[in-house]
């Protein structure tokens, strides 16, 4: 089954945070990104409850610089306040990625069409995306284009090993692991010669559990958005 795509990620910020932790106050970027920001930016490209997105691994391409900058966020009650974040400034990353069946969406399986999804995937990275592409927040507007991992000078390349310590890796969604609660997941990250190579979900250990959720329920040709309405019509 072709499933499979590599591509650049840039952007002049980014801000890569454990979302349980990050709900007010300063926030402070982790030094590279999480597998579930990756994996937000593939669903971006690309994606369709038939199948889940995997990051195989990301390459770490421009040298970790930070930047602290003071911001007007959003309070619940009203109006704003003022806080310093930290952001990444001037990153890109090249990803290698993959997607397999959602075998917990019987629903969807006429609509696991080997080559179809990967067409569409590669037609939408050419175009830089589906939805707009985002580097952590909203705040951090990132670009994508095709690439070939591996090619070109990394910054890293000759570094042979740089540890991170215990970060937030992402989250068991109902949808993708057929159980009614959601969980967050974590993981020791380390980038060796400038390669950060991720834990698939189900090899992480160390979990948390935040709260019950139930699995989001779709049917063939629901769901749709304009764009595939209109192809359909066709």
């Amino acid at each position: 089954m072709r499933n499979e795509i590599s591509f650049k990620v840039y952007g002049r910020y980014a801000l890569f945070t454990d979302p349980v932790t990050k709900i007010g106050g300063e926030k402070f970027s982790y030094q590279i990104p999480t597998y579930e920001a990756i994996k937000g930016i593939l669903k971006s490209i690309y994606w369709k409850p038939t199948f889940i997105w995997y990051v195989d691994k990301i390459r770490v391409m421009k040298p970790i610089r930070t930047q602290t900058k003071g911001v007007k966020p959003l309070v619940w009650s009203g109006g704003n306040s003022l806080a310093i974040y930290t952001f990444l400034h001037d990153v890109e990353y090249q990803v290698l990625a993959h997607f397999d069946w959602n075998y917990n969406r019987d629903e969807l399986k006429q609509d696991r069409i080997d080559g179809k999804h990967y067409s569409i995937a590669k037609r939408m990275l050419e175009k830089g995306g589906r939805q707009d592409i985002f580097l952590g927040t909203r705040d951090c507007q990132g670009y994508v284009e095709p690439c070939i991992f591996g090619e070109g000078n990394g910054a890293y390349d000759s570094l042979d090993e740089l540890s991170f310590g215990l970060m937030f890796h992402g989250f068991d969604y109902p949808d993708e692991t057929g159980k009614d609660e959601l969980y967050s997941r974590f993981w020791n990250a380390t980038m060796k010669y400038g390669e950060i190579d991720f834990l698939r979900p189900n090899e992480c250990e160390v979990k948390r559990f935040i709260r019950p959720m139930k699995q989001k329920k779709f049917a063939m040709d629901e769901n749709l958005m304009p764009v595939e309405k209109l192809e359909k019509n066709l």
